[in-house]
C-alpha cells in the first residue's frame, strides 16, 4: 500500500507558493500605500510594508523576528519528527499552515527587511496570506490539541 504524504508536506508548499505569488503580483501592480477597492469601503488591496510583528507592533526588530521565525520552524520540524505517526490530519494541517506562514513572512524579512501586507478589510490592520495561514493554523492546532486531550480524558 502506498504511504500517504502528511498534510504538512502538502499544505506548506502550496500555501507558501500562493503567499509569495500574491505578494509578487501586488508589488508589481501597486505602489506603496496605494489602495484599490475590490468591495468599496469593505475590502481593498492596499500595499504596505510591515516592519513590525502582528498589528505593526515592535517595529524595526528584524533580528528578533528572524530568530522567532527560525525557532518556530525548527520546533514545528522537531515536533513533526517526534509525533508523525501519532497525530491527526487536523494536527498536521495546522502545522503545515503555521510553517507556511512562518516561512512566507521570513522570506520577506530576510530578502526585503519587512513583510509585504495587502489584504485590507478597513476594520483590521492590513495583512497577507502568510498571516492568515498562521492564524488559521493556530486555531486548528488549539482545536486538535483540545480533541486529543478530550480523547485522553475518556475512560
Amino acid at each position: 500500500m502506498k504511504e500517504r504524504k502528511p498534510a504538512l508536506f502538502i499544505i506548506a508548499p502550496v500555501v507558501l507558493f500562493f503567499d509569495q505569488l500574491s505578494k509578487f503580483i501586488v508589488i508589481s501592480n501597486l505602489s506603496l500605500n496605494q489602495s484599490i477597492p475590490l468591495i468599496k469601503g469593505i475590502f481593498h488591496l492596499t500595499l504596505v510594508y510591515n516592519r513590525g510583528a502582528a498589528f505593526g507592533i515592535l517595529k524595526n526588530q528584524l533580528p528578533l523576528f528572524i530568530f522567532t521565525s527560525l525557532t518556530a520552524i525548527i520546533l514545528i520540524y522537531l515536533n513533526y519528527k517526534k509525533n508523525k505517526e501519532k497525530e491527526s490530519f487536523c494536527y498536521n494541517l495546522s502545522l503545515g499552515l503555521i510553517l507556511a506562514g512562518a516561512l512566507g513572512n521570513l522570506i520577506d524579512r530576510i530578502f526585503l527587511g519587512y513583510v509585504i501586507d495587502f489584504l485590507d478589510f478597513r476594520i483590521w490592520p492590513v495583512f497577507n496570506i502568510a498571516d492568515s495561514a498562521i492564524t488559521v493554523g493556530a486555531f486548528l492546532l488549539a482545536y486538535s490539541m483540545l480533541k486529543t486531550k478530550q480523547k485522553a480524558a475518556r475512560p
